[in-house]
């Protein structure tokens, strides 16, 4: 039965509500026990998330030359000591289960005769990388999201937008949200957040516009346990062309064999690092940044090679990398394409167990919305998918009871005046939200200092007090703890703006405060004034409310 809006005095219930239709949420929906009533919400539509943009593939060792065992010993290191054993044996043993679920699903996986194609990625030791062409995100998401359509017992929410967790009874009971132009409060017996990460909150991302870091920030309003949050990674080889967005270039080009080279046709990644292009993509990232520092010209600009490749290689491996350069003016086949760093992949989440628990009863986290331990300081490439697919897996464990929603308690005169505070600070709104990306690029990108970090803190901390003294943000504090079905006439658009402001604010916030923390450099976290691993430093960033401190010592 589709969520009842018609009448303010009712509250539609849920056995289980997934937050997030990417790759993790939509695996999640189809491993939950079908006994149960699920309502998967999503901002947009079913398949758009950055899953979907995912190009390299999934990382599993099938072939007979690889093993789980060296799988680990891969993410192990390339989590720069940060890894949780038990979570990383979990992932790579689970592997081959969850590949061989997809092909039954129908993925089509490339293939070369009747075997699984596999390739190389960076900091792998094996061929375990299987992919469909350069859209594996793409296949996987649809595959998944036609077998959810199918599921009667499966509610597909559409453009419904979570404010903030439902708390009560010491756990999370629903979730509070903008469905179809109405704030509504829908109860649920568990809520498993899958929103995905908050690329967003760099000026220079590979994300999607809607990678917010929604799960993470309303978790952390709820009392939810956080934790690395200074580990972003930021990817080496995002197309940069004026008016493109960063779109992606594969690490599998690399992997197939494609160079790093810079305006004089040298090829420097080795300058860096013996392993060259297909070093860990924090080390590529920050070679490529110093290389750029390191010349005189303000406009310096580094290329990645493809021309070493067959074409033939070119046009069946990549074809979609393929048609968007030469949309944007760059032929692949007779010229190297200009590519930045940029931020990819969040390693920080909301803190959950084996089973995808977080510590708050009744809320679960899954893909990169959660911090499962297998990444660690440095996510190794195409882990990320494979992650969304174990962790998703654990929910066929899931057991809840359901809430009792309580009396409706409404602010009805208070809520008809959203609209007018909605229009009155859409422009503040808009500032905000334009400002964020650029302070959090120049403050806390690919290399941080002490300086840097603090300035960015600050202004950061002037726009949330900004925020906070809305019109819009103090009418919605006496209302958000009024369960009830509130029709919004108007202000729709804006409302998802002020909570999508609020959130990046939040993670910003977040972010440069465990930063500041962490006086180390590791993994996607790296500090000019502390540019070297400190043994004392192996263990997890914490954060809880306004609190941050750090696990016990990692073995």
């Amino acid at each position: 039965m589709p969520l009842n809006t018609a009448s303010p005095n009712a509250f539609d219930t849920f056995d289980v509500l997934l937050v997030g239709s990417g790759a993790a949420g939509l695996y999640a929906a189809l491993c939950i026990p079908t006994t149960y009533r699920i309502g998967l919400i999503t901002k947009d539509v079913l398949t758009q998330s950055a899953s979907d943009w995912a190009q390299g593939g999934i990382a599993a060792a099938i072939a007979p030359e690889d093993s789980p065992r060296l799988h680990r010993a891969d993410t192990l290191q390339a989590g720069a000591g940060l890894c949780e054993g038990a979570a990383v044996d979990q992932l790579v043993e689970q592997a081959t289960y969850c590949i061989q679920a997809l092909v039954e699903l129908g993925v089509p996986f490339d293939r070369q005769g009747v075997d699984l194609a596999l390739t190389l990625e960076a900091a792998h030791s094996h061929k375990r990388v299987l992919h469909a062409a350069d859209t594996t995100g793409r296949a996987v998401v649809a595959t998944l999201a036609a077998a959810v359509r199918q599921r009667p017992h499966i509610t597909i929410l559409e453009h419904t937008f979570v404010l903030d967790l439902w708390r009560g009874d010491g756990g999370c009971r629903g979730v509070i949200a903008l469905h179809q132009n109405t704030l509504c409060w829908i109860a649920a017996g568990a809520v498993v957040l899958s929103t995905g990460g908050g690329g967003q909150v760099f000026a220079e991302t590979t994300n999607p516009a809607a990678s917010t870091g929604d799960g993470v920030a309303t978790a952390w309003r709820a009392g939810a346990q956080l934790r690395d949050l200074e580990f972003f990674q930021f990817h080496p080889t995002a197309l940069k062309v004026a008016g493109a967005p960063r779109f992606l270039i594969s690490e599998a080009v690399r992997g197939e064999g494609a160079h790093l080279i810079d305006a004089q046709g040298y090829r420097f990644a080795f300058d860096y690092h013996p392993q060259g292009e297909l070093a860990p993509r924090d080390v590529v990232s920050r070679a490529i940044y110093r290389h750029l520092q390191a010349q005189a010209d303000p406009g310096g600009w580094v290329g990645l090679d493809l021309r070493e490749i067959p074409r033939d290689r070119i046009h069946h491996r990549f074809p979609n990398i393929l048609q968007v350069c030469q949309r944007w003016g760059v032929d692949p086949l007779s010229q190297p394409i200009p590519v930045s760093p940029a931020a990819h992949y969040w390693m920080g989440g909301v803190v959950t167990d084996l089973d995808s628990q977080t510590g708050l009863p009744g809320l679960y986290a899954v893909g990169e919305t959660a911090s499962t331990g297998v990444h660690g300081a440095n996510r190794l490439a195409s882990n990320s998918l494979l992650e969304c697919l174990v962790y998703g897996r654990q929910l066929v464990h899931l057991t809840v009871t359901l809430p009792q929603p309580p009396p409706a308690t409404f602010r009805k005169t208070l809520i008809q005046q959203l609209p007018h505070c909605l229009s009155a600070d859409g422009a503040i709104l808009k500032t905000l939200r334009a400002e964020i990306p650029q302070i959090m690029w120049q403050g806390a990108g690919i290399c941080r200092n002490a300086t840097g970090l603090a300035i960015a803190l600050e202004a950061i901390t002037q726009g949330r007090q900004t925020f906070t003294a809305l019109a819009t943000s103090k009418l919605l504090a006496n209302c958000l703890d009024c369960p009830g079905a509130y029709p919004i006439e108007e202000g729709g658009d804006h409302l998802r703006l002020w909570g999508e402001t609020r959130n990046l604010l939040d993670l910003a916030w977040l972010i440069l405060r465990s930063a500041q923390f962490r006086t180390e450099s590791r993994g996607g976290h790296y500090r000019e004034d502390y540019p070297h691993p400190k043994e004392t430093w192996q263990v997890h960033t914490l954060v809880e409310c306004d609190r941050w401190f750090t696990s016990a010592p990692i073995v």
